[in-house]
């Protein structure tokens, strides 16, 4: 399906059959201008980048690559082909056809299901605005940039829903999701990790590995909705999606490359001194993200998942390849929790305990990168492997945000976990230290000192290609 590039606004929606919602998208449009320009990528708006534009939504043709400044992106409102005679797959609604408009006892509902997912894509352009600055390469400081730039395409794809099926409260919301800010104490973003700071390049990689991998399960859950627009809408946010999870998993199987031939050159596990990231360090962000990461799957017990998924308004991962009743009235599904001393595991409602089947898929896709990783370090013959900890460790919500776990889910006291954290969690001195490499690195070609160059440079473009030119 072809992308009206004619338009003020990009579309394939057909939005100018609709003169009431394409005069509420123009009104927001400069709002949204505005808001980038003062809470995007600072220093670079004026820069040439080479990113990548949506032309299409087919398999074959979504794409085209060329420069353009990033206050001059065609961002629009992109939804994936529609399926003939479309039916919801689960709840009380499996087997009716997919709704195109609202259903009015599900108004409230589904517009905080939208406005919640919204407001997690401009935060996190707000967490990366000042990675630019030190950047290790004219790479990825693209690839920094195309990811900011379909984060904030991805924000237009919730506002149009909003507007195009909310009305007033609609615009309402649309405009609020332009007020709020990360980490602002007043105006805070609705969930916890989008409030969190990205200050430098080793925490954006994770953040793409794994706070992005949380988007890409809240998205397939979405897509699997009654609301057909929502569905259309997520399923083509999934494309762009991977691309922001490549760019993590890249870079961190980069700086884990780099560290190893650091060790085997200088013959020494502290890299550190000789400008490298010791993978001990690695496996203490990798805890940190990761835990704050699976706080956005909610409590293993809830209500409120079990309300979405029985009105047919959020699915399963990939609900239509289950084989089950798609109703799981009478299913259970093994959830952890605490006992006295010990973690254990027991059978629950499985309608309450979707957020943990959620959580259960996300952690075993996380696991399938680690192992890659590791593969770069046993192929250098060095003895060591990063671990996903255990999932109790460091939860702020759930069953195990008032105890102390591990990274090997053992249960401590809070003395001994005050008195040990510094071993599994980044400290003052860590982060420190990752800030001192921060060192920007801006000649085609040429990668900061603790991460390699990567395999292949971009849409067949040499890795030397000025993906960024000088302003």
């Amino acid at each position: 399906m072809a992308i009206d590039y004619i338009e003020r606004i990009p579309n394939n929606v057909h939005l100018s059959e609709n003169r009431r919602l394409q005069r509420a998208l123009e009104e927001w449009q400069p709002k949204f201008i505005d808001w980038w320009k003062e809470m995007g990528p600072e220093g670079f708006q004026m820069r040439d980048v080479y990113l990548r534009t949506a032309v299409s939504v087919d398999a074959k043709g979504w794409a085209q690559f060329g420069y353009v400044k990033m206050p001059d992106y065609r961002w629009g409102i992109f939804l994936a082909e529609p399926e003939a005679d479309r039916r919801i797959a689960f709840g009380d609604h499996k087997g009716e056809k997919a709704w195109q408009e609202v259903p009015g006892e599900y108004r409230g509902v589904l517009r905080r299901l939208i406005v919640t997912q919204g407001d997690t894509e401009p935060a996190s352009v707000e967490q990366q605005r000042l990675l630019g600055q030190t950047c290790p390469s004219l790479y990825d400081l693209r690839n920094l940039f195309q990811v900011n730039v379909e984060e904030g395409r991805h924000l237009w794809a919730m506002v149009y829903l909003l507007d195009a099926y909310f009305g007033r409260d609609g615009r309402e919301e649309a405009e609020a999701l332009l007020q709020r800010r990360s980490g602002d104490q007043d105006k805070p973003r609705i969930l916890g990790a989008f409030n969190e700071k990205t200050p430098d390049w080793l925490s954006f990689f994770m953040f793409t590995y794994f706070t992005d991998r949380d988007g890409k399960y809240q998205l397939a859950s979405l897509a699997e909705s009654g609301f057909d627009p929502l569905s259309r809408t997520c399923r083509f946010m999934l494309t762009e999606e991977a691309h922001h999870m490549f760019v993590g998993e890249t870079g961190i199987g980069r700086i884990i490359q780099r560290t190893c031939e650091l060790m085997r050159e200088h013959g020494t596990e502290d890299v550190a001194r000789h400008g490298g990231i010791p993978l001990q360090l690695l496996q203490k962000y990798l805890n940190f993200h990761f835990s704050v990461s699976l706080d956005l799957f909610g409590s293993e017990l809830s209500t409120n998942a079990a309300n979405y998924y029985t009105m047919g308004l959020k699915g399963r991962f990939e609900e239509t390849r289950k084989d089950d009743d798609h109703r799981l009235v009478d299913a259970v599904y093994p959830v952890w929790e605490a006992d006295a001393d010990r973690l254990r595991q027991i059978e629950a409602p499985a309608l309450t305990a979707l957020n943990e089947r959620l959580r259960d898929d996300y952690i075993a896709d996380c696991a399938k990168g680690v192992l890659r990783w590791n593969r770069v370090i046993e192929k250098a013959g060095i003895d060591f492997a990063l671990k996903l900890p255990h999932r109790a460790f460091h939860r702020a919500i759930g069953n195990f945000a008032d105890i102390r776990v591990t990274p090997e889910g053992q249960i401590i006291s809070q003395a001994e976990w005050d008195r040990r954290h510094r071993e599994w969690l980044p400290d003052e001195r860590d982060h420190a230290f990752i800030a001192s490499l921060m060192r920007p690195v801006t000649e085609p070609g040429k990668f900061a000192g603790w991460i390699a160059p990567p395999a292949r440079g971009i849409n067949n473009q040499p890795v030397d290609f000025q993906y960024v030119r000088q302003a």
